[in-house]
């Protein structure tokens, strides 16, 4: 599963400039719809375009690290393998 930042991100960015930081004005100064955003925020492992997420990286000013990280999701041990 992909885990997004981006409340992390917007909170770092917030403290740097010492100000409030809306999904609308991220919504307004990159292109990406605001209910986009909002799934990204709200949703564990929703799925995006990638140019969301360059547009992310351009925004906040950082590398694609420091917005998404790949878990790896538990396997089930209760069914057999197949051969």
């Amino acid at each position: 599963m992909i885990r997004y930042h981006l409340k992390e991100l917007i909170a770092e960015k917030e403290f740097e400039e010492r100000r409030r930081i809306t999904i609308g004005e991220i919504a307004k100064e990159t292109g990406i719809n605001r209910m986009t955003l909002s799934k990204i925020i709200n949703h564990p492992g929703h799925s995006t375009v990638t140019d969301n997420l360059d547009k992310l990286c351009d925004y906040f000013d950082c590398e694609i690290e420091q917005l998404v990280t790949h878990i790896k999701e538990a396997k089930d041990r209760s069914t057999p393998l197949s051969d």
